[in-house]
């Protein structure tokens, strides 16, 4: 067998206590076999029962013994077959011995590839391990197991144990199931292969790892602290992003009798003349181009290449720093380990010194990567230490990667800090969500967590897999539904919050939505100012003159309707850009009535925008816009000797947005009453010292 394929035996318990969870380890293991038809399809498969109502393998027919056990599928390359005799289980009539079930298994895989250690042979056990083991007919059972596992090293091959612990029945034995976990135990210890324990089906489905990537490293080289100072190591990957399948095209034009045909469809690409559409360009005469303002800066290969970024291979150290001023949200891409060279003390020991002294003190480091000669860019990250608790398991680090200044993204919000006492949480409501939080806790107290990364596969991907082997037998299938332990996946505990329903409603009661009165959507402000209302304070005025948004979608301020338009775009909500688009035609609009003004004339109607503007630049949390428009409005006026429209403003009360108003602005009361006053003050005390013919 090649070094790089796989032969799998799965050995499953089928036994009566095994029938409650069968469902489930069929869906598992068609699953194992759907990828690797996929990723591995010349890997080889086959299934051992235990437990089962008869007797069916090769060593009870040699050497009798071995009862209860049946081969339903001898290892063979995977095909359809085999999904399909995982997809119905027999379901067995007696308790299962899993040693039985090894040793028939190891048999199999002897005979077949030979005493070799070539190639990659592996069992997987699924069990619940609550079914007593027979006695050997020497020595004890831990001497056995003993001897089967120096066996398995021997001829390459490796078992890994897959524990079902669910809710135990009566019937458990508690002195059996110690005693199988520690004969299990021995095997895990042996062999270096995993032992894992499972208490529900999701665990389960993530549990046996249906798809074996072949680890391969990112860098091989020295971790450099200075020029004298470097220890060896190696980098992998420790996670990634699985993705679907790549979709090929294949083309059904070969003959059916061609059994050589690939099928694989060739593109080619011509690139013609816009000016001639029949001339083809060959690659000599294109060459790529970039948009910089309204010119395209064609940019040759070799030019590419001569202003390529081409650093030194390498991993140095920059420094190091506490791990509180490494944020969580600034780890970017994939997390990578770092491992000291297999078979160097030294190396391993310095790199187990240094990640339990940064461990004792807090710290992580800062590093500069370039995994590869001829890599196009440097990465920065940071590196944490990861002291290990088990002792054939070495210390390592693991590296992030951290973003560069261009690579952030900054959204700014206010704090909850600026709100009133009234938009603050009150005690009940705090009570009442810390009542919902540990309602939905994944881990409480006494409990495994449940949803473990490790153990959670991706149901979309599980979902993919068995719709692709179903459409494989029937072309015309319809998409099935997500299975049920898979939602679970993706949806609360259905149970869990229904036996809490109590604390979801009052979680629900504490946090019920209210009406806004400050700003309700798609309804607009319509006040009219007249000049017989004198004196009236604008600031004053209620917000709650409101009329129902019309259905006619306004793009930009006419001469006509000019507060209409204006209330009409800043309430469409089918983009957020209409909202500074209506501030900014507001603004150009108010500037126009109040140049073109004759002898005061546009004034009642600039400050009939002006009013409109101030309240819409309210209820869209834009006092800056406004406070600084009127500002600029003054000034603009000083200079163009158009004084009287600030005393007209002065004179119906139009201030600046305060910060009682709208929270974001950084106007006080007292600045926002007294701005056109003094601007008015200012003015009559220049003119005053005019008449005198002193200069300001």
């Amino acid at each position: 067998m090649a070094r790089n394929k796989e032969a799998l035996l799965l050995l499953l318990d089928v036994g009566p206590s095994m029938h409650s969870v069968l469902p489930e380890v069929e869906k598992l293991c068609s699953m194992l076999v759907q990828k690797k038809l996929i990723y591995n399809k010349y890997d080889e498969v086959g299934i051992v029962l235990f437990g089962a109502q008869d007797t069916d393998n090769e060593l009870t027919t040699e050497v009798g013994g071995y009862q209860h056990v049946v081969v339903l599928k001898n290892t063979k390359v995977v095909d359809g077959d085999i999904v399909e005799a995982l997809q119905q289980l027999p379901r067995g009539t007696t308790d299962g011995d899993f040693l039985d079930a090894v040793i028939v298994a190891m048999d199999m895989l002897i005979k077949k590839f030979g005493e070799t250690n070539k190639g990659k042979k592996r069992l997987c056990l699924i069990t619940n391990a609550q079914c007593p083991i027979k006695d050997p007919y020497k020595g004890t059972k831990e001497e056995q197991v003993t001897t089967i596992a120096q066996s398995m090293t021997a001829h390459g091959m490796r078992m890994e144990s897959i524990i079902v612990r669910g809710k135990l029945t009566q019937d458990a034995n508690k002195e059996i199931m110690d005693e199988n976990d520690l004969l299990l135990n021995i095997f895990s210890k042996e062999t270096s292969t995993r032992l894992l324990y499972v208490e529900d089906p999701i665990s389960l489905f993530g549990a046996l790892k249906t798809r074996n990537i072949t680890p391969v490293t990112v860098f091989r080289g020295d971790l450099e602290f200075s020029p004298k100072l470097k220890i060896k190591v190696m980098v992998y990957k420790k996670t990634q992003e699985e993705r679907f399948p790549t979709l090929k095209k294949y083309s059904d034009k070969a003959p059916q009798t061609d059994k050589f045909a690939t099928h694989e469809v060739k593109v080619d690409y011509e690139y013609k003349s816009s000016e001639d559409p029949d001339k083809v360009v060959p690659p000599d005469q294109r060459i790529k181009g970039y948009r910089y303002g309204p010119q395209i800066v064609p940019i040759s290969s070799a030019e590419w290449d001569a202003v390529k970024f081409k650093p030194e291979k390498g991993v140095k150290l920059l420094g190091f720093t506490d791990s509180s001023n490494v944020l969580r949200h600034h780890y970017m891409k994939d997390v990578y380990v770092f491992i000291a060279e297999p078979g160097n003390t030294k190396a391993m020991l310095a790199v187990s010194a240094l990640t339990r002294a940064m461990k004792e003190m807090n710290k992580v480091a800062i590093l500069r990567c370039v995994w590869r000669q001829g890599q196009g860019n440097v990465v920065i990250g940071v590196l944490t230490p990861n002291v290990s608790d088990r002792g054939n398991i070495p210390d390592s680090f693991y590296f992030n990667v951290l973003p560069f200044a261009e690579d952030v993204r900054e959204f700014q919000f206010p704090s909850f800090s600026n709100f009133p006492a009234s938009c603050q949480p009150n005690e009940q409501q705090l009570e009442s969500a810390a009542n919902f939080i540990k309602m939905l806790d994944l881990a409480p107290d006494g409990k495994k967590e449940v949803l473990l990364p490790d153990f959670t596969p991706n149901p979309v991907l599980a979902r993919f897999f068995h719709y692709l082997d179903l459409k494989s037998k029937h072309p015309d299938a319809a998409v099935p539904p997500l299975d049920y332990t898979l939602r679970k996946i993706t949806e609360p505990d259905t149970d869990l919050v229904l036996q809490n329903q109590s604390i979801t409603d009052s979680f629900h009661r504490s946090f019920e939505l209210q009406g806004n009165p400050l700003k309700k959507p798609r309804r607009l402000l319509r006040e009219k100012i007249s000049d017989e209302e004198g004196k009236e304070n604008i600031t004053a005025q209620p917000v709650a003159n409101l009329i129902e948004y019309t259905s006619i979608k306004v793009e930009k301020i006419g001469d006509l309707t000019p507060v209409q338009d204006f209330e009409a775009m800043i309430s469409r909500r089918d983009s957020p850009d209409w909202i500074l688009k209506a501030i900014k035609d507001m603004k150009n609009k108010i500037f126009d009535l109040v140049e073109d003004s004759h002898e005061g004339d546009n004034y009642n109607k600039a400050l009939e925008c002006l009013v409109a503007l101030r309240k819409g630049c309210i209820l869209e949390q834009e006092p800056k816009q406004f406070n600084d428009f009127l500002k600029h409005v003054c000034k603009f006026c000083q200079e163009k000797s158009l004084q009287s429209f600030c005393e007209y403003l002065a004179s119906k009360g139009l201030t600046l947005i305060s910060k009682t108003e709208a929270i974001d602005s950084d106007v006080t009361d007292e600045e926002a009453r007294s701005f056109l006053v003094k601007s008015e003050s200012k003015e009559v005390i220049q003119e005053m010292l005019s008449s005198f013919g002193i200069d300001e």
